[in-house]
């Protein structure tokens, strides 16, 4: 089964799911070719008792346009997140979390996505887009930056802070990536076998050959993730 990369954007009113709230969120699914093949996107009621940390508030209000769309038709928590678990366990392939940074926005997916749903389809894991750029740039990791990375990346999709809209703009960010990682990868392959002695190519950290499968099931972790 192919990998589906799911790319997801939060907003939110605080650094931390709990005491803060997820105020939308969105995902755009991925095939590696970078065909679009789905999205889902939610505005979310506050939690109880939670309020916005003053830093995030502040932000919000230099940002009205953004806000204005994450306050509109928002959703029970507890209905949004399991239509959305349902939503990508539906997906055609296996779904791997994308984001940037997803640190972030993954602590507040799973989060929500155990408390209102009390599962979560990507298991443990996120891919960090970040990390990938900072291996595949050389640059430092703390300068790993959107700015900073090459302009052909990129494609014509607009940041705007609505959360579908950064979801669709890193999805197709992080395939023009892994189209460039693949070539790499192809390049490096091919050297490897017109060097070496018997003319095949031998493991290494960059081809994807390279040593045993990574489980899909944590330490500790009962049932495993899809």
């Amino acid at each position: 089964m192919d990998e589906i990369y799911v790319s997801t954007d939060i907003e939110a009113d605080g650094p931390i799911p709990g005491p803060h709230s997820m105020l939308s969120f969105a995902s755009a699914a991925y095939t590696a070719d970078k065909q679009l093949i789905a999205t889902f996107s939610a505005n979310l009621d506050t939690l109880p008792g939670a309020s916005p940390h003053p830093t995030q508030d502040a932000w919000w209000k230099t940002q009205p346009d953004a806000w204005a769309a994450c306050r509109t038709d928002t959703r029970a928590p507890e209905e949004a997140l399991p239509a959305y678990v349902d939503w990508v366990e539906a997906l055609p392939g296996k779904p791997v979390f994308v984001a940037y940074p997803a640190g972030f926005d993954f602590t507040f997916m799973f989060w929500y996505m155990m408390r209102f749903a009390g599962r979560c389809p990507f298991s443990w894991s996120a891919l960090d887009i970040k990390t990938l750029a900072f291996a595949m740039t050389g640059l430092p990791y703390r300068k790993a930056i959107k700015p900073r990375l090459p302009k052909h990346w990129f494609d014509a999709h607009p940041h705007t802070h609505v959360a579908l809209d950064d979801a669709i703009e890193q999805g197709a960010l992080f395939c023009n990536m892994l189209s460039e990682l693949r070539v790499r990868q192809a390049a490096h392959a091919q050297w490897l076998a017109e060097t070496t002695n018997d003319g095949l190519a031998k493991a290494t950290p960059l081809d994807p050959a390279a040593g045993p499968a990574e489980s899909e099931t944590e330490p500790g972790q009962q049932g495993g993730g899809r």
